[in-house]
């Protein structure tokens, strides 16, 4: 059967395309082999299950692996510790059954001990009792076990979940004298250390997390180019589409910055959609960049479980929804602060990232997709600069290609009309929004564009624009003298090389009130800038 490209649950390296795990999985049992309880908490569809089963046939070899996996508890085995531990024994003896392998006759006999008080449901075995019982089993296994749960914070609102963390982390402090699991692994979105839903105060736990014990786990799980530039080869082993494998696996990587279900949903979607389309028709014409840019706009329009989750989460967390707005729009930097409720939520779920102390969108796509949400919105599509793009937007396409330079004409001349006489303070928080609330409905279902985070911390935002193969460079800025200015050209000029075009657009917002309104080009070496002065 030939490989795939997968974004439904677990990958599997026999049956998909995938990127190889060896590192990972290395690093990971180092700190397996050193003892160490952990967590591996990432956001949905980062590969944890996969990393998990991948974890599981890794360690084989050395150990007696446990994996469990909480969803398949269903709320009824956390009703109370009898119930719980019953079913944490039962499952445990399943999984012990088939993967051990020697007769250890001390082990059996605990193991047939444990099986009897499951099949009588003995209504007084209980937490105490099952930690008891595993303990014998583990001072006498002839391999250390280690326990793995995924979707372990999905239990995170019940007590009895509480209460085996607690016993987890009173028999690791007391290992030496008390055997117990060599090493427990909880993967989840959510951080199990700092579970905030307490079913009881605080004090009534003796004051500590239960918990508090996990070292911390530093491995990252998104892709590099690298990592995806070797599944690329795979796949071009198998295909032969002659795509530049270096050059896809950068552009994947600047689009996802390396998101595991994003950079295979792409990957995905120009292997089986894209090379069907009558413009592509091949898988060689699918895998160019031309390509890519279809496959983007595809999945910026489509709905899937990770956009659902991140609009679910936006409309839960209020102060979420706020600060992604304020970093979207108003181009004011954020510093990262983890004790922050609004970026410690937004970092836990995948949406933003620590970019050199400061709050950055995850990557291009989020944040494409998140623009689009808040422009989508009734009261801005209400607005009368939204309203005279739709009447506009038919004007600004000749001969295929788009005529930015029309564009920023058209939006200078309703954009003075209409706001003309604002304060500056209107420009710093909604220049940016009017803008991009007027170029989207011009380019919607041809182009995309995405901010260009790179030159956020220049007091500048970077509107790039992909549109049927062309990029145009729209850098947005806020008007701070002609010196200022100047030098902004000039910066914008050497920026346009990254890109290797010759033509940049320019909007200053400038409320001074002897400025001249209106478009004009400037030449600054080989390059043209299209400046247009609101």
């Amino acid at each position: 059967m030939a490989k795939k490209f997968n974004t439904a649950a677990v990958c599997m390296p026999e049956i998909h395309y995938m990127v190889n795990l060896d590192e990972r999985l290395k690093e990971i049992k180092n700190m397996i082999d050193e003892g160490m309880y952990f967590t591996i908490n990432q956001a949905r569809q980062y590969g944890k299950t996969t990393l998990m089963l991948s974890l599981e046939d890794y360690l084989q070899g050395d150990y007696y692996v446990v994996s469990m996996d909480f969803q398949t508890f269903g709320n009824a085995e956390f009703t109370s510790e009898n119930t719980f531990s019953l079913s944490f024994a039962g499952t445990f003896l399943r999984i012990m059954k088939r993967i051990r392998s020697s007769a250890n006759e001390k082990m059996g006999a605990l193991m047939q001990e444990l099986e009897e008080k499951v099949d009588k449901r003995s209504p007084y075995f209980a937490m105490k009792g099952l930690f008891e019982i595993l303990s014998d089993i583990c001072a006498v296994s002839d391999k250390p076990i280690v326990l793995m749960i995924d979707e372990a914070d999905g239990a995170g609102n019940h007590q009895v979940f509480l209460d085996f963390l607690a016993q987890l982390r009173a028999y690791f402090i007391r290992r030496v004298k008390q055997p117990t699991f060599h090493s427990v692994i909880l993967a989840g979105v959510y951080d199990i250390k700092n579970l905030k839903r307490k079913i009881q105060p605080e004090e009534e736990h003796g004051g500590n997390s239960p918990w508090n014990i996990a070292a911390d786990f530093k491995i990252d799980m998104s892709f590099s180019r690298k990592d995806i530039a070797g599944m690329l080869r795979e796949y071009e082993e198998d295909c032969h589409t002659g795509m530049d494998v270096e050059m896809m696996a950068g552009f994947l990587y600047d689009y996802t910055s390396g998101y595991p279900f994003l950079v295979s949903r792409l990957c995905k979607l120009m292997d089986e959609q894209v090379s069907g389309f009558p413009e592509f028709g091949t898988l060689q014409s699918a895998w160019t960049k031309n390509g890519l840019m279809e496959a983007v706009k595809i999945i910026l329009i489509e709905k899937n479980t990770l956009f659902e989750s991140l609009n679910e989460k936006l409309t839960k967390y209020q102060n979420l929804d706020a600060m992604i707005r304020s970093l979207l729009f108003t181009g004011k930097n954020i510093a990262y602060n983890s004790d922050e409720p609004a970026i410690d939520i937004a970092a836990m779920f995948g949406f933003i990232k620590n970019q050199n102390g400061t709050v950055q969108i995850a990557n291009r796509i989020f944040e494409t997709r998140l623009y689009n949400r808040y422009l989508s919105a009734a009261e801005l599509q209400g607005l009368d600069i939204y309203k005279a793009s739709l009447q506009d937007r038919n004007q600004f396409i000749t001969a295929g290609r788009l005529d930015m330079r029309r564009i920023l004409e058209k939006f200078t001349e309703h954009f003075h009309e209409l706001y003309g006489d604002r304060d500056d303070t209107f420009v710093e928080e909604e220049g940016r929004l009017y803008f991009l609330l007027y170029l989207r409905p011009i380019i919607n279902g041809t182009g995309n564009y995405y901010i260009e985070s790179r030159t956020r911390g220049l007091r500048r935002t970077d509107v790039i624009v992909d549109y049927r193969g062309e990029q145009y460079i729209i850098e947005l800025k806020i008007w701070h003298g002609k010196e200022y200015k100047e030098r902004g050209e000039k910066q914008l000029a050497g920026y346009l090389d990254d890109y290797h075009v010759r033509k940049g657009y320019m909007i200053s917002f400038n409320f001074n009130r002897k400025k001249e309104i209106g478009v004009k080009e400037i030449v600054i070496g080989d390059k043209v800038l299209v400046e247009a002065t609101v």
